[in-house]
């Protein structure tokens, strides 16, 4: 059936069906009718269903050895999960569950389904991580016991989220936010450095709730104090992209535009330019990231010069290799400043990007980097790295910014949640 509608949908006859005006009427009063259902949906799962599955799983006695981690979007556990999660598993003693939400990413009954199932299981659970916003952790009566630990995911403060976007393009409006709150019921919150500690509370809604942001470290950043891993990071490049060998690299990683659901890819970098210059020295990898769906297209001629690689190395092994990282306004490049080598910073829509989400800090002056929004004056800068690359400027932001990140922040975390017998000497 779904075949022939698809079929019939490509017909001249619907065509001119769809011209009429009661064919016009008739859809706009059913997207009038789906926007309302959507919205009720949505109410009456955040008010009254979730809530009321919590209260009577919450009857239960609480598993004092039960963690719960939450991914809201992605199908695995991601990275600033791993330490936390084998920490645990080799420590033994704990039940630990994951449950992968895949908001945005599957259908609205299947989400409002492994929403339910989360619901249920994080009632009796005396530990809970999560490294997202989510809606659902926030409208739960959670019981006091529990605590809830936001190891958020990225380092710093870049751009605005949560109610800082508050009447911003990219955010809700404010009356939204405080409606359905992304950031309620958190005991932790851990990030990068003391510096940053008031746009988090800012864009939580925390600032009458201090001391629960806490500057101890993002655990993933442990990473790049890890001699094993930087080893194999080295010898995973050269099996993924040989042509890698005996070159230096520049990694592209730029983040997404538009809104997560549907993100879309950054395209202005011109690989033929770079190529043409830097073929013989470089290779140039691109790290997409994970939301978008559409990737680079290599131009003919330039296969063994330029690599997507999104699907093939994670981004922590790409800023472990990488020689010089280009990126626009994500937020790895916090992490790329613990090895304080060069970073350009490719901003072509960076007005539309300032109406767009905004930034904690003013872009221009907080970037520590050369600011470009046409590729030769960056294929220039590059020609000439070694006499304009200020390493100083890149120091200054490591020490402001990613100060609690020294390889040790697993340990921090752990004993902040867990108490001094989950400290690693």
């Amino acid at each position: 059936m779904k075949e022939k509608w698809k079929a019939f949908k490509e017909t001249d006859t619907f065509k001119r069906i769809q011209a009429t005006i009661p064919y016009r009427a008739l859809r706009k009063v059913y997207r009038t009718v789906r926007t309302v259902f959507r919205k009720w949906y949505k109410s009456h799962n955040l008010r009254k269903v979730y809530p009321s599955i919590y209260r009577k799983y919450a009857e239960k006695p609480l598993k004092k050895n039960k963690v719960i981690f939450i991914e809201v979007r992605e199908a695995k556990l991601t990275d600033n999960f791993n330490y936390v999660y084998k920490r645990l598993k080799k420590h033994g003693g704990y039940t630990i569950h994951v449950h992968m939400l895949r908001s945005g990413f599957c259908k609205r009954k299947a989400y409002a389904r492994r929403c339910r199932a989360l619901v249920a299981d994080m009632a009796d659970a005396a530990y809970v991580f999560i490294n997202d916003s989510s809606e659902v952790l926030a409208c739960l009566p959670m019981r006091k016991e529990t605590v809830v630990t936001q190891m958020w995911h990225a380092c710093g403060a870049f751009k605005k989220f949560g109610m800082s976007t508050a009447e911003l393009l990219f955010g809700d409006d404010k009356k939204t936010l405080e409606k359905y709150p992304y950031h309620g019921n958190y005991t932790h919150v851990t990030v990068s450095s003391p510096e940053i500690v008031w746009a988090y509370e800012e864009a939580m809604s925390l600032t009458d709730h201090p001391g629960v942001v806490k500057p101890v470290g993002v655990s993933r950043t442990d990473w790049f104090f890890d001699d094993r891993a930087l080893d194999r990071a080295r010898k995973h490049l050269l099996k993924c992209c040989p042509a890698a060998k005996g070159k230096k690299v520049i990694l592209y990683a730029p983040t997404f535009r538009g809104r997560v659901a549907h993100a879309e890819t950054p395209d202005c970098l011109d690989i033929a330019a770079f190529g043409d210059v830097f073929a013989k020295e470089y290779v140039l990898l691109f790290k997409l990231h994970p939301f978008v769906k559409t990737r680079t297209e290599i131009p003919e001629g330039y296969e063994h010069f330029a690599f997507d690689v999104t699907d093939d190395m994670s981004i922590e092994e790409l800023l472990t290799v990488a020689d010089i990282c280009i990126s626009d306004y994500s937020s790895l490049v916090f992490e790329y400043s613990v090895y304080n080598r060069p970073m350009i910073f490719y901003a072509y829509d960076l007005d539309d990007y300032y109406d767009w989400r905004g930034f904690y800090y003013d872009y221009k002056d907080f970037v520590p980097g050369p600011i470009f929004t046409d590729n030769a004056p960056m294929i220039d800068y590059i020609r000439n790295i070694d006499t304009r690359f200020d390493a100083k400027k890149v120091s200054d932001f490591r020490e402001k910014f990613m100060s609690a990140c020294d390889g040790h922040a697993t340990d921090r975390i752990m004993e902040l949640v867990f108490g001094d017998a989950m400290r690693e000497d």
